[in-house]
């Protein structure tokens, strides 16, 4: 097979779900499949950390509107002119040519924009309402995250089932147990996190409940006796106003940190550095930075809806993330109980074991060969 991938976001969205996604894929596709030539399209600024095979090729390419990852990129001469017998996007097919040379497959993370429209940026849900009910009717496959994503792309645009085809993803090598000692050094050297705290990694849109984790974190501290802080990373968005007043209105900005966004080399030793991670998101595509903290060894409570109790499987504490109550006696427990914190430690890193990005990579061939028509 001749495939083309669009691997922009390898490069520019490294570090978010979709990047990491990209980046991991082209990786494991490199290290597994020596029969297959690929044609990689990557940005002209793309400094290449992965020693590419000699079935991989590199196309530096520039968007239209250099301003604007989202623009169509200028590559169906490309296509047509290497002979790519199928072309994916992995960014949700944002990016896919108007024109069509060859079979089209996307990976579609999500329906959020659909489904809960007031949690995305506006310009986001323009580009998802306007671009993406185009885009599908063009795909010959749709590759999605989870079986409940499927499930949601097949009620929202009425897609055949037998061409949604499901990969989970899988946690990056860097993420391990870790000295304690080590990462609680980088913790308070470069974010200024000290003691003992209650993590969560990841963005801050309304959908990932973060007003809710600070209630419930609110309640915590009268309860748990000992010193404890809540770290809320992620990049600041919009919303950060909102949860940093709250925290002020509350009285608590002092155990309330935001150190903003945790570098990739940095990441590994905040997570190794805390008591418990807690994500308590309303909706979820997939959900890495769970099996992120679990991978690390640390015991996770996250929420039973969406994709999230398939993700984490036996692996975590699941609970009713519209319960702040819950969430808090959950939070409680953990910290209190030790037998209940190795065992979910225990289970954690079960579950990691059964997930891997040679298995997602596998499994992409599988259905490249099955959309070509190559079984």
């Amino acid at each position: 097979m001749k495939i083309g991938i669009d691997g922009r976001a390898a490069k520019l969205y490294r570090g978010t779900g979709i990047g990491t996604y990209t980046y991991q894929l082209i990786n494991c596709l490199n290290n597994i499949d020596n029969i297959n030539s690929y044609l990689l399209f990557m940005p002209k600024s793309f400094r290449n950390d992965i020693c590419l095979k000699k079935n991989f090729t590199l196309n530096t390419i520039s968007p239209q509107n250099k301003t604007s990852f989202w623009e169509e990129i200028n590559i169906p001469n490309k296509i047509k002119y290497n002979k790519i017998e199928l072309y994916h996007v992995p960014q949700n097919g944002v990016g896919l040519p108007m024109d069509k040379d060859c079979k089209f497959v996307i990976t579609l993370h999500d329906v959020i924009p659909y489904k809960m429209p007031g949690t995305v940026s506006s310009r986001y849900l323009k580009i998802f309402s306007e671009y993406i009910p185009e885009i599908i009717p063009k795909c010959d496959g749709i590759i999605t995250v989870s079986d409940f994503s499927k499930k949601d792309i097949m009620k929202a645009f009425n897609f055949p089932e037998d061409k949604i085809y499901v990969t989970h993803l899988a946690s990056e090598e860097i993420y391990k147990p870790l000295d304690k000692n080590i990462s609680k050094y980088i913790a308070k050297r470069y974010y200024s996190i000290t003691g003992d705290y209650i993590l969560y990694v990841g963005g801050f849109s309304p959908r990932k409940n973060i007003l809710g984790l600070i209630e419930s974190f609110n309640r915590l501290i009268s309860l748990y006796k000992k010193p404890i802080k809540l770290v809320i990373a992620g990049t600041k968005g919009k919303s950060y106003s909102t949860y940093k007043e709250r925290t002020e209105t509350l009285n608590i900005s002092d155990k309330v940190i935001f150190p903003g966004f945790i570098s990739m080399e940095h990441l590994p030793f905040i997570y190794n550095a805390a008591k418990l991670f807690v994500y308590p998101s309303f909706y979820e595509g997939f959900g890495l930075p769970p099996i992120e903290a679990m991978a690390c060894g640390i015991p996770v409570i996250t929420s039973d809806t969406t994709s999230l109790p398939e993700v984490v499987g036996d692996g975590a504490l699941l609970i009713d993330p519209e319960d702040q109550n819950k969430l808090c006696e959950a939070m409680l427990n953990v910290l209190s109980d030790d037998n209940l914190k190795k065992k979910l430690i225990s289970s954690g890193i079960q579950r990691i074991s059964q997930l891997s990005w040679k298995k997602t990579a596998n499994d992409t061939i599988t259905i490249y060969n099955k959309i070509i028509g190559k079984k």
